[in-house]
């Protein structure tokens, strides 16, 4: 979810309540429940397991909803959540904000909802919720969830602390808090310690500028490290390292990525590159930006790879066919687990169906599809 949202022009607005009205009626008509669409986009592969995508849909709108592509078949479903859970008066909910699969279970977090929506894995039945307020992030940890919440009601500019809540993802009760900083964002486990991006991203310029850290043992915040304002993605790799996206102020301050040494935990290198979300896979970063600029009125885009084992650049476009030029908004990023297949997700003008887009690990185009409003966040099922 954009903590600021661009300015929209009358017109756009009036295209916003149009798709919103689509996308509703998309869902329901009357009593009954219409289908997502189904399309082929890939060979069947029998071997593999798929993945949801989960598309945040627009503030306000109860547009948010669930797409599975099923490698087996190699068959696209969009929009699955009603028609398998037709009790769901609200359906999923509003502003699908995060995504993760931890067991038999599969956590939807919808952020405007106040819930964390909890799914079976493999049928995507709805068997519990959990609720938090203004819910952000999940992560998960030694049998229990973490997510991250704002403990304030949307946009309250003088909101203070913001907290952790631990889940038993057994019983799925709330076990303990614990306070960070404001208005926090993504986290990541490294070792035994949880590292989360505080934004303060409702109070410009007042914004946040540091991660939290902390012990999972006792469950406290150990230390505070001063970054950069306005954080948003944290990811750890296989090195004992923390990548944390900055997003700048969207004027004068320009995104950037920063690496935190967990052993010591302070800042050990920053890359003057600006990034909006990251997929760590190996020893490479795939590290996308759609940098906003209030000045220019416009997003500058980039897709970079980062050798994670040496911190090195290796490259400034992963994406290697020109179709990058195609993508008007990127969005979602994530790297298969098995083949290492690249998916980018455009959100294009965040008011109509967005693109899901497959490349090769060289950076070819290997299809594209129609998804949801805003798509953005994956969770893939093991094997």
């Amino acid at each position: 979810m954009r903590i600021l949202p661009k300015l929209i022009s009358r017109r756009s607005l009036l295209l916003f309540l149009l798709a919103a009205i689509i996308g509703l009626s998309a869902c329901r008509k009357g009593n009954g429940i219409i289908p997502g669409e189904e399309t082929q986009v890939g060979e069947p592969d029998t071997l593999r397991n798929g993945f949801y995508l989960l598309n945040e849909g627009n503030m306000g709108m109860n547009l948010s909803t669930l797409d599975y592509y099923d490698r087996s078949t190699g068959i696209y479903k969009s929009n699955i959540y009603s028609e398998i859970n037709p009790g769901a008066t609200k359906e999923l909910g509003d502003v699908g904000n995060d995504i993760g699969i931890y067991g038999s279970k599969l956590y939807a977090v919808i952020n405007m909802s106040d819930k964390v929506d909890v799914l079976e894995t493999h049928s995507a039945k709805r068997i519990g919720q959990i609720s938090i307020r203004n819910c952000r992030y999940i992560t998960f940890y030694k049998g229990k969830a973490y997510v991250s919440s704002y403990a304030a009601t949307i946009g309250n500019a003088s909101a203070g602390a913001g907290y952790i809540a631990e889940v038993d993802t057994a019983t799925l009760q709330i076990l303990r808090t614990v306070s960070v900083g404001r208005q926090p964002e993504e986290m990541a486990i490294a070792g035994d310690k949880l590292y989360i991006a505080n934004s303060g991203g409702y109070s410009p310029p007042r914004y946040e500028r540091t991660v939290s850290v902390v012990d999972m043992t006792t469950f406290k915040e150990i230390k505070r490290i001063d970054v950069a304002i306005n954080l948003h993605r944290v990811k750890a790799d296989k090195y004992g390292d923390v990548y944390v996206t900055s997003r700048g102020d969207y004027y004068n301050i320009h995104s950037k990525l920063y690496v935190i040494d967990t052993q010591k935990d302070i800042v050990k290198d920053s890359f003057n590159l600006a990034a909006s979300n990251l997929a760590i896979a190996g020893d490479s970063a795939y590290v996308y930006s759609a940098e906003w600029s209030y000045i220019t009125n416009k997003n500058t885009v980039s897709y970079a790879i980062i050798n994670v084992k040496d911190e090195t650049k290796v490259t400034d476009n992963f994406i290697t066919d020109g179709v990058d030029k195609e993508i008007k908004t990127p969005y979602g990023i994530a790297i298969d687990p098995e083949n290492g297949d690249i998916y980018v997700t455009d959100a294009k003008n965040y008011l109509l169906p967005g693109t899901l887009y497959c490349f090769s690990k060289s950076g070819k185009k290997k299809w594209s599809v129609t998804a949801g409003n805003i798509p953005a966040h994956f969770a893939f099922i093991p094997r």
